[in-house]
């Protein structure tokens, strides 16, 4: 199905909205329709603060609607466990916020920005995803992450290039539990990073206080060159700091 034969059939959507490449060109392509499309920001202890910033941005720059909804998913102990199913639970109570201001609001169907480029197979988000009814259109239209940055950059929006970012929750070993405080050295050491000129990257960590970079191979060089400018930054945040050498998968 055709992006515009969707909002065709479906003209009143509200939009699980995150401000990167995909949910953003979904945005773009509802008003292109003609769609009357409300997007739902949910600010989590998962997304850093540009994230925000950027949704911001970007629903400005659309003339579009955005609501921010907050969540304290930290007071939820199967995400905080962090086990296999860690996803599924916080796609399940995310979304279901998500749901509930949108009925309130008068939108019956909420849409997502996942693309045909994503394994939907039986990831928990996904499945998550499926069991509350969240349509995701640009999947059903086959559309890839590499063909939804391409139309991004004809329709001049500014996420076309974007990294992909996924939430600081993956930065943390499964099983390994997670804190505010956790979460909180994460995002501080990523800003560091980001101050230094690298994209792309991941900060994992194990432990709690072990620190593993992964970096793009293309940004390696660079690596090494602000080795100890890297060091001193993420030292402050975390006792040990490596380097993966096989780059950022």
């Amino acid at each position: 199905m055709e992006l515009k034969a969707f909002f065709e059939g479906n003209p009143k959507v509200a939009l699980a909205f995150s401000g990167g490449v995909d949910s953003s060109y979904l945005l773009y392509a509802a008003r292109e329709s003609g769609a009357r499309v409300k997007a739902y920001f949910v600010k989590t202890m998962f997304q850093p603060r540009f994230e925000l910033e950027d949704a911001k941005k970007l629903v400005n720059e659309l003339g579009a609607e955005l609501e921010v909804l907050e969540a304290d998913i930290l007071t939820d102990q199967r995400v905080t466990g962090n086990d296999p199913l860690r996803c599924y639970y916080c796609k399940q109570a995310i979304f279901s916020g998500i749901i509930r201001r949108a009925a309130a609001d008068g939108y019956p169907l909420v849409i997502d920005g996942s693309n045909a480029s994503d394994d939907a197979g039986d990831r928990p988000g996904m499945r998550a995803l499926r069991e509350l009814g969240v349509r995701s259109p640009l999947r059903d239209a086959g559309l890839t992450k590499a063909q939804i940055r391409e139309l991004s950059k004809k329709a001049g929006l500014f996420t076309w290039s974007k990294p992909a970012y996924a939430c600081l929750a993956t930065r943390i070993r499964t099983g390994d539990k997670i804190t505010r405080e956790i979460l909180e050295r994460l995002e501080a050491a990523e800003d560091r990073l980001f101050g230094l000129g690298f994209t792309d990257f991941r900060v994992r960590v194990r432990d709690g206080n072990d620190a593993r970079l992964e970096i793009p191979e293309g940004q390696m060089a660079a690596v090494f060159e602000k080795r100890r400018e890297i060091y001193d930054s993420l030292s402050k945040y975390f006792g040990t700091v490596t380097l993966d050498l096989s780059g950022k998968r």
